[in-house]
């Protein structure tokens, strides 16, 4: 159970958003548009389906790959039983659940199930390897997987850890199939919600280190959806009559966020895919007329370059959201000659923040002129600044430096790491991104460079620290340090700088056999390359800039 009270940021003054352009002393940005009244006071699933009565027969959920449909009333019921069924199983307020499953109708339902028993979610990527489910699993305190039986031979002899296991498909020997869940009475037991109650845990390695758990609470979740999709001029305005691509994966908090929870509380449909495949993916944004795309920059390269895409009518899609990591000019450009009807900009954010901290307003129901490039303007109800990374002075328009961002959308901590949250979050409230970027004259977010080192895979995170002490416990290594390359396809890829243990032959192959076996796909290194010493400061920290100079000068390396 989640009892923890790790630091929390102060309640804060907002300031009035006629006055984003703030005084030269503070430099504190705001968005363009102003600020709106946020229902904390409701839980997550309650505010999530508060205008039911207002489209409670249209489509909420198509499963991509059966065609069946679920409307609004049959999604809510749903979740309702199977809420009652975790109840049932004995999982109660403050436990933890983990959901193991790619893109599903079933995955919604426990998500919103947990809420409503004011469990917590923890989400997992079905293809991690065992150890690092376990590792997930066993540092979030869960009590219960919801999952697929094919996963289930990664959970089979798990010593001193007591949990059930529940599968979507015929179950395994010992595993619940999910039919006894939903089976149950649609009223759950009633629970008393606190607005700083943890509803999710995705686990995230923030600016640096190994992957902690981030609670997001009743309170930051609504705020952040609020910030996207209320108010009278939504920064993201979705209609009842559209129908939002759900491709990225629900296990991470960009998806789960601006993708379902925002859709549920507008009214719009959601197109669930469980995982890419061009064909499909055109075949099915042609037949359900998908108007409202999440994508990140691989999704965008595909959708741009390859030729399949002449073959089908993208004329439905009018709104493209691009995040995850940083999308070019060129490959915007590009992707806008596939769908010229469509408005085209990018989000930015990350897990601790809730997650986005600033959003194009070209999606707005009133739209702001974009700027290709940009991530546009801090989202409403939420501050940003940015800051000189040596001295901590806060910095003007046009000047780069850390974006920092302070709202009630920002997490509650890192789960039992108190050092961790402290480090993050300063006791003014602000959340230090570790990302480099400057805000231009017009309020237009720019993000430039990372002062941390978190690899970003097709948008997905591959934390160096967790590949770097995978190599040192190969017995024929003495050391070595993880970077990123950039890569066309995926933004970047890792790769691996080691040092032979004397009298040890190593090949690249081995070296990437070994993390291979170990990782799942997009953390395995794409090169290694063999050194004499790994470049650190006095004080042992790795100097990964002069490593990424290396890579620079080919002529450098070895492998």
């Amino acid at each position: 159970m989640i009892s923890i009270a790790p630091l929390e940021p102060p309640k804060q003054q907002v300031s009035s958003p006629q006055n984003h352009k703030s005084s030269s002393q503070t430099h504190v940005f705001r968005s363009k548009l102003p600020d709106i009244p946020i229902s904390n006071h409701l839980p997550l699933h309650d505010y999530c389906f508060q205008y039911l009565p207002n489209f409670s027969d249209r489509p909420c959920l198509i499963s991509g790959s059966t065609g069946k449909i679920y409307t609004f009333s049959e999604t809510h019921l749903l979740s309702r039983k199977a809420a009652s069924g975790l109840s049932n199983l004995g999982i109660k307020k403050g436990d933890v659940i983990m959901i193991l499953l790619q893109n599903c109708p079933e995955f919604v339902y426990s998500f919103m199930a947990a809420s409503m028993i004011g469990a917590v979610t923890t989400t997992a990527n079905p293809f991690y390897t065992r150890n690092e489910i376990l590792k997930q699993f066993s540092s979030s305190g869960a009590k219960l997987i919801i999952t697929q039986s094919l996963y289930v031979d990664k959970l089979r002899d798990v010593q001193g850890l007591d949990f059930t296991i529940i599968t979507i498909d015929a179950p395994p020997e010992n595993c619940v199939h999910f039919s006894t869940l939903i089976s149950e009475s649609e009223i759950p037991n009633v629970v008393n919600f606190e607005e700083d109650d943890p509803v999710a845990l995705p686990f995230s390695s923030g600016t640096t280190g190994l992957p902690k758990g981030v609670i997001l609470t009743h309170k930051s979740l609504i705020t952040s959806v609020a910030q996207q999709v209320d108010g009278i001029n939504p920064n993201l305005y979705l209609k009842q009559e559209d129908v939002v691509l759900c491709v990225l994966p629900l296990f991470h908090i960009y998806s789960l966020n601006s993708v379902l929870l925002c859709s549920l509380r507008a009214g719009a449909a959601v197109l669930l895919m469980h995982k890419f495949e061009i064909g499909t993916l055109l075949e099915l944004i042609q037949r359900h007329k998908v108007s409202v795309a999440a994508v990140v920059p691989p999704l965008v390269l595909a959708l741009a370059k390859n030729p399949m895409v002449a073959a089908y009518d993208l004329s439905s899609i009018r709104v493209v959201l691009s995040g995850a990591a940083p999308l070019g000019k060129d490959l915007e450009d590009a992707l806008r000659n596939r769908v010229p009807q469509a408005i085209i900009g990018q989000g930015y954010g990350m897990t601790e923040a809730g997650p986005v901290v600033s959003m194009c307003l070209g999606f707005a129901k009133q739209p702001f002129p974009t700027k290709s490039g940009s991530c546009g303007t801090v989202v409403r109800n939420a501050e940003l600044k940015v800051i000189d990374p040596e001295t901590g002075t806060s910095l003007s328009y046009n000047q780069p430096g850390e974006i920092c961002i302070r709202g009630h959308q920002i997490m509650k901590g890192y789960l039992n790491d108190q050092e961790a949250t402290a480090n993050t979050v300063d006791v003014q409230g602000w959340l230090h991104t570790g990302d480099i970027g400057y805000v231009d004259d017009d309020d237009e977010v720019f993000i430039v460079d990372r002062l941390k080192e978190i690899i970003k895979f097709k948008g997905f995170q591959v934390p160096p620290a967790e590949l770097e002490a995978l190599l040192l416990h190969h017995q024929s290594i003495a050391d070595a340090a993880v970077v990123p390359q950039k890569d066309e396809a995926a933004g970047e890829v890792p790769v691996a700088f080691v040092v032979p243990s004397n009298g040890f032959h190593l090949t690249e192959h081995a070296v990437k056999e070994y993390i291979a076996n170990q990782v799942v796909f997009y953390k395995r290194l794409h090169r290694v390359y063999f050194v004499h010493a790994i470049p650190k400061s006095p004080s042992g920290k790795i100097l990964r800039k002069d490593l990424k100079t290396k890579l620079a000068t080919p002529s450098s390396l070895s492998s």
